[in-house]
């Protein structure tokens, strides 16, 4: 699709994807590591690929990746840790050149958003400009982004996938249906691996194709959202540009190296994951009503399981003998499990809103505040493992973010 001279009229949508993000990131603190492969993960038998730079990918090696597999298709790549801290520092950056073009920005991810760029009367700028420029600072900061850009958010999604890295692909109003057309079925946002199946079953591979069925066909091979596929697949999406500005949730998971069965162990690690998830709510300000603990067993399945105190906290000293007894309920010593996860949900108010319990809770609250205040300074200082509650584990065998 190209970037006509003519006028953008009517809505105008941009779909901003991060380039390799987490990979970006560690190239951009090492310089060194630019043109390398480079794979972010843990490493370990267990582990899983976070991320991997395009020098990576030529490989072979991709997100999700179990590293033991990336480690024999790459085995010169260079592997760093995973750091959500600096990925968000640098993701809330990123936003901040978004909301300096609009005021209508959607992050579907740390990585990806997508902006309403509509222009508002005819001296508006050009909204391929304002994608070029986007693109222009995102490149001064030593990173990349590809962008789509059309009338609707599926449309412009698929043409940020369109021309990686750093694509800028317009897709101009009317020319929606015949830029899909050609594309395999799979480029369509929610349509996964068993929907594509179903579709070649019986002879549809384009979304042309998809877009070419009728309501009672589609009904008939993909149930009651065929349809919706169908004008998707069409570029007719009338969904908005939500402003969401808080976090759904906040979480931390630990894959163990090897399956751990003793409850010093498993609560150990569940101390360590909330101190992780204490100090991220508390510098977002956010405060969370729902505790969530998630088990993976040896044999790979899984439970979740969630309780929602009587008032919202950023503190771990209060939503951790929640989390402890969601443990104990859910789980029995001599279990093995592979892994362990906690979350924090529900973010109805702010921290600062939390004393208003009566002077002695609300005392006892600002103390419990000010200790972890302190503790979390410590360890931006001196690293995560300076200091911890009680028996908290000092192993560091991979976290991943849920």
């Amino acid at each position: 699709m190209g970037e006509r001279g003519d006028r953008w009229q009517g809505r105008a949508v941009l779909h901003v994807d991060m380039d390799a993000f987490f990979a970006a990131v560690e190239q951009l603190d090492h310089p060194e590591w630019r043109g390398k492969p480079v794979v972010v993960g843990h490493p370990g038998e267990r582990g899983v690929v976070s991320a991997a730079s395009y020098e990576a990918r030529a490989f072979g090696v991709h997100s999700a990746m179990p590293s033991a597999r990336a480690k024999r298709l790459a085995p010169d790549a260079i592997w760093a840790p995973v750091r959500f801290e600096r990925y968000g520092e640098l993701s809330r950056t990123v936003r901040g050149i978004f909301e300096s073009v609009t005021p209508h920005v959607q992050m579907a991810s740390i990585d990806e958003a997508y902006l309403d760029v509509t222009p508002a009367s005819a001296a508006s700028p050009d909204p391929v400009d304002l994608a070029r420029r986007i693109q222009g600072e995102v490149d001064a900061l030593g990173l990349s982004c590809s962008i789509g850009m059309a009338t609707s958010k599926t449309v412009a999604k698929v043409a940020s996938d369109h021309d990686k890295p750093h694509g800028l692909v317009v897709v101009r109003p009317g020319e929606e249906a015949s830029f899909l057309a050609p594309l395999p079925v799979r480029a369509l946002p929610g349509v996964g691996p068993a929907t594509a199946q179903r579709l070649q079953h019986v002879g549809i591979r384009t979304l042309g194709e998809l877009a070419a069925l009728d309501r009672v066909t589609a009904a008939q091979v993909l149930g009651d959202y065929g349809y919706s596929l169908v004008l998707r697949a069409s570029g007719i999406d009338t969904s908005d540009v939500r402003e969401e500005r808080e976090r759904k949730s906040l979480s931390k998971e630990h894959t163990f190296a090897r399956d751990i069965s003793s409850a010093e162990e498993v609560e150990s690690a569940l101390r360590r994951l909330a101190e992780q998830v204490g100090e991220r709510v508390r510098a977002k300000g956010l405060a969370g009503r729902t505790v969530t603990v998630k088990l993976r067993f040896g044999d790979f399945t899984t439970k979740t399981v969630r309780r929602t105190l009587p008032a919202p906290t950023d503190l771990e000293s209060v939503f951790l003998p929640v989390a402890l007894e969601l443990l104990r309920h859910a789980w029995s010593p001599g279990i093995g499990l592979r892994l362990l996860g906690l979350g924090l949900s529900g973010f109805d108010e702010p921290a600062e809103q939390l004393d208003l319990f009566g002077s002695e809770r609300a005392e006892d609250t600002r103390r419990r505040r000010a200790l972890a205040d302190s503790m979390d300074a410590v360890r931006r200082r001196f690293g995560d493992g300076a200091v911890r509650m009680g028996a908290a584990d000092a192993r560091d065998d991979g976290f991943a973010e849920e």
